[in-house]
This record gives C-alpha cells, structure tokens and sequence, in this order.
C-alpha cells in the first residue's frame, strides 16, 4: 500500500456581486441538492444513487450485530494502560471511541443544534456558501465531493469549513445563520485542542517516539482541523444506497460525533457492521497519515455511511490534516534493516490529489 494525497488548499475569498452567479453555476456542475430530491423521492431513489450488488447495504451488511468497538477512558489515571488499549485498538481495529475527553456535553449540544439549523433553512439560503466553480478548496455547502466510480452517488450533502487554527479559517464558508454558529464552531474547536493533544500523545508514545513526535509528523501546531458536517436526509431505499462509500480517511486523525441515528459502518474480518454509538463519546479513526507515519503499526478503518428510511442522520467529524505541502511518510526512527519503508513519501497535497480522483499511487 502506497502513501496518498491532495490538492485542498487554498481558499476563494468571495465578491459578493458575483455569489449569484455562482451559486447557479455550482448547482448545474453538481446537479440537484440529495435533500432536494430526498423531498421529491416517496418509494424510489435515482438510478444513479442505486449501488452495486457487492455495495448494496441490504445485502452486505451483517444483519442483528453490532460491532462493538473499543471504548476508551481518557479520564483513567493509568496512562500506561490508557497507551496500551490505544495501540491495541488502533493496530487491531483502527477505531475505537473515547469517554471523558474533556468536550463539555453542552459544546457538543449545541454544535449539533447549529449544524442541524443550518440545513433546515430555505435552500436558497444554503446555496449562499456554495463552493465556488473552480475552487480549488473543498470549503463550502456542496454535494460532489470525489470522483464518482461507475457514475454512483452518495446520499448525502455537505458542509466543510477549516476550524483551527485561526490563521487558515475562511468565514466565508461559516453561516451566518443561526446567529450562534461561528461562536459554537469556535468554541468547540478550542475544546478540541486538548482531545488532539492526548490522543497524539498517546499513539506517539505507543510507538517508542518521544510524546511530541507523531503529532510534528503530521504538522504539529500547523495541523489544520476540518469540520464536515454531513446531512443524509431520510431515503425511501436504504437498502439500495449509501451515504458515503466505503473508504479510509485521507487525513491523520478523524473525531467524528453523530446524531442518534444508526448509520456508520466498519469493515471487520471483511464483512459488514452496524458500529455502536456511546452516548457522549467521541469516534476516533485512525486516518491514512497515521498510518503511514506509524509504518503499518497502526491501520486506518475502512468504513462506510448507510442512511435511514424514516430520519435524517447527521455526523460532525473533524479531519485532523497536515499542511498541504508537508511531507508524509513512515518516521525515521521507526525504519531500519529489519522494518524498512512499506509507504512513500510524498506531499500530502499529491497524496490528496490522487486518492479522490482514483489515480494509483
């Protein structure tokens, strides 16, 4: 397996007198809003969003099982076993979910009642913080996202905005409406400086480096931290489609929190499963970059987002992503004669670049 990269830098600062445009230009490269045709869609879904036989959730998910992922208390006085459940969990599953992180239960309240208020407005509204036609950043309200095999979609759109640190944020891609969104982003984001600095800590340790090491591989203070929100309106066929397909996660790290709606999946032993949410805890994926840095120490997880006939499932993960232009690749002092290289090298952006539009590395 080789390392990969992208091209999501660089932010459009946009001309009010041309957001019009824009915004009908964005709409006809994408096509119609998922929560538009979800309201016209009663018994049937598109043939576009019907996915392959070997995708299908209704025939490829193990049907009454719950995968019970690793729960982990960041809050246990016992690093050195807090360490050891990590390199377990991150080794063996790629996932896991942490408890007394340190995120207030009122911060992840709100983040989720802004978010969740943000696509209940008129779509017109929304369409105001539409990525840009040409962009070459991913910020923005959109639905595309990758390069689509077979011509399939996903069920489901999207809000991305940079959220730390203060130099790389936009706000021309945070709403303005609710009025609290940019003070409930920015306060969550600061919360989430401690979870990243433990968490870091921690696989850092897990490996032998010294505690600051892992974390400096992958940008260390320069880290930038990428909020998706993403919105999968209820589906009449949730058998037939998928939120978002199968896939790792190009980044270093993913701190995702969901709504109460079933919907994420991870790939175990090759087969299919519901994972199980603890109310009030954080999920952790282990992202590519990790992955690499670790020299397949640790694994990322291959997940996937099914949706839900009767309610709207909303996730908030947070993708922890090296500078752009920063070189990623497996640690020095973890290569030797007897454990060479088994990734490349390469600028994240490259890696980026490659993965979403399906170029082999």
């Amino acid at each position: 397996m080789e390392v990969k990269q992208f091209k999501l830098s660089s932010t459009y600062i946009g001309d009010r007198n041309m957001e019009s445009c824009m915004q009908v230009g964005m709409r006809e490269m994408e096509g119609q809003r998922v929560q538009d045709i979800a309201n016209l869609s009663k018994e049937t879904i598109p043939e576009e969003f019907i996915r392959a036989e070997n995708e299908q959730p209704g025939l490829t998910t193990v049907q009454e099982t719950v995968l019970n992922v690793p729960v982990i208390d960041l809050g246990d006085p016992d690093e050195e076993k807090v360490v050891r459940v990590i390199v377990d969990a991150s080794s063996n599953w790629g996932m896991f979910q942490v408890l007394n992180h340190g995120i207030p239960e009122e911060a992840i309240r709100k983040l989720k009642e802004v978010g969740k208020a943000f696509f209940e407005l008129p779509q017109e509204e929304k369409e105001v913080y539409a990525k840009p036609v040409g962009s070459q950043s991913i910020e923005g309200y959109g639905t595309k996202l990758q390069k689509e095999v077979q011509g399939k979609k996903g069920w489901v759109d999207h809000l991305f905005q940079k959220i730390w640190p203060p130099e790389e944020i936009n706000y021309r891609f945070w709403p303005k409406n609710p009025p609290s969104y940019r003070e409930t982003n920015e306060e969550y984001s600061r919360h989430m400086n401690g979870v990243v600095n433990k968490l870091f800590r921690y696989l850092s340790l897990g490996l032998g480096l010294e505690e600051h090491e892992m974390k400096e591989a992958v940008g260390g203070e320069k880290l930038v931290y990428l909020l998706k929100i993403n919105y999968y309106p209820p589906c009449p066929r949730p058998d037939l489609a998928l939120g978002v397909p199968a896939h790792t996660d190009m980044c270093s790290l993913t701190i995702l929190v969901p709504n109460d709606v079933q919907g994420l999946q991870a790939c175990k032993d090759d087969r299919w499963y519901d994972v199980k949410y603890i109310p009030n805890a954080l999920i952790i994926h282990i992202g590519d970059q990790v992955q690499i840095v670790s020299n397949g120490k640790y694994k990322s997880v291959l997940h996937r987002s099914i949706v839900n006939k009767e309610k709207t499932r909303i996730s908030w993960p947070v993708f922890l992503e090296p500078p752009s232009e920063m070189e990623v690749g497996p640690h020095p002092k973890l290569i030797n004669e007897a454990n060479p290289p088994i990734f490349n090298t390469k600028k994240y952006s490259q890696y980026c670049y490659c993965k979403l539009n399906k170029i082999s590395q």
